[in-house]
């Protein structure tokens, strides 16, 4: 069984709330398909500390410098306060570089922006925190927004910042993670605080485990 990278990016001002759903259960396996095929790995725009929004510290892994698209399941972004800047211009180029190799970029809240700039919107169905925000990338996609929190589009993925179990939901997914009746029941669970999520994930659990 070959291991499955899902790059995750890391850098000043990240909004921590925003991935930390999808993060947790791509590298904690619990009700997996294939439990043990998924890692995550942080990419920054050097491997210096970074620090989130929530005021963690992070060290990343590597550098979007040394990032390959061909060693890669996707690319994650999440919002951070640096994306109405130059800053993050690196990643941008990056998620253009991954959607061209068919390798699946999701980015949420302000990430949604630097794809806009990219021009990675300009034909998709893409969401974001509202129009207007996009609207100030000058880019080309507005007749494709979608008012929704989470929507999918030939391997892009977009999101609004208020939606991170939607998100996730996407991500999943797109990574083909859980069995659909599964990923239907963490929804359930996690999103809609639904007892009867957790006894279809528990039942799973215990089928698995015998």
């Amino acid at each position: 069984m070959s291991m499955k990278t899902v790059h995750v990016a890391v850098y000043d001002t990240l909004a921590d709330w925003e991935v930390g759903a999808a993060t947790a259960h791509i590298a904690n396996g619990n009700w997996h398909r294939e439990p043990g095929t998924f890692e995550v790995v942080t990419v920054g725009l050097t491997t210096a500390p970074i620090t989130t929004m929530g005021r963690l510290r992070v060290t990343p892994d590597l550098a979007v410098a040394d990032l390959d698209p061909a060693g890669s399941a996707m690319l994650i972004l999440p919002g951070a306060d640096l994306w109405m800047g130059e800053d993050l211009i690196p990643f941008a180029h990056k998620a253009k570089e991954f959607a061209a190799a068919g390798v699946p970029v999701a980015a949420i809240c302000g990430a949604t922006f630097g794809l806009a700039t990219a021009g990675l919107l300009d034909d998709r169905a893409h969401t974001s925190n509202a129009a207007e925000f996009l609207g100030y990338s000058g880019y080309s996609g507005a007749p494709h927004y979608v008012e929704a929190p989470a929507v999918t589009d030939r391997d892009v993925i977009t999101a609004d910042g208020m939606s991170p179990f939607e998100f996730a939901r996407e991500i999943f997914a797109r990574l083909d993670l859980y069995e659909p009746h599964i990923l239907e029941a963490w929804y359930a669970l996690y999103a809609r605080k639904d007892p009867a999520g957790y006894a279809a994930l528990a039942e799973y659990e215990g089928i698995h485990a015998a």
